[in-house]
């Protein structure tokens, strides 16, 4: 029996791409450019695609920022978006728009985690870095590990 991905026009692979999830523009050049046949056929579908709205950079930004938001810190997700190669505008967005709720995201990550205030510095540091390695900004980890996001009624 034939591959069914094999007897797909290239153009048909990036529509299947597509469907699935969000994708940037440097992302499906990753995934598609070892099935080009001819040099420039797949920037030329790819134009085509973007023209028409199947491709845009600022839906995968909000994709990503939705997905991902909810677990990791705004310098993570920016990472992530950078990989990706969105667009800096788009990023920025992203970024802004993650900024703004991002004790709150810290503080339910750390309960989901943790659940009670540390005991004692070690296990205070222990916390620091879990969110830490999620992207979450220093004074935002000091705040919601330290409590005072409960205290200040997180904004």
């Amino acid at each position: 029996m034939l591959n069914p991905l094999a007897t797909l026009s290239l153009k048909g692979r990036a529509l299947r791409a597509l469907a699935s999830r969000e994708y940037s523009r440097v992302e499906l050049e990753r995934k598609l450019g070892s099935s080009e046949t001819e040099p420039g056929e797949l920037g030329k579908i790819l134009d085509e695609l973007a023209a028409k709205g199947f491709i845009n950079e600022q839906r995968v930004a909000d994709s990503l920022a939705y997905r991902r938001g909810a677990k990791l810190g705004t310098a993570r997700v920016v990472q992530e978006l950078k990989a990706k190669g969105v667009d800096a505008e788009a990023v920025a967005q992203a970024a802004s728009a993650l900024k703004a709720t991002e004790l709150e995201r810290a503080c339910e990550v750390w309960r989901r985690k943790f659940g009670s205030p540390a005991t004692n510095a070690a296990e205070r540091a222990k916390q620091m870095r879990f969110l830490a390695s999620r992207g979450f900004a220093p004074e935002v980890i000091r705040r919601a590990v330290g409590g005072s996001a409960a205290e200040d009624g997180v904004d």
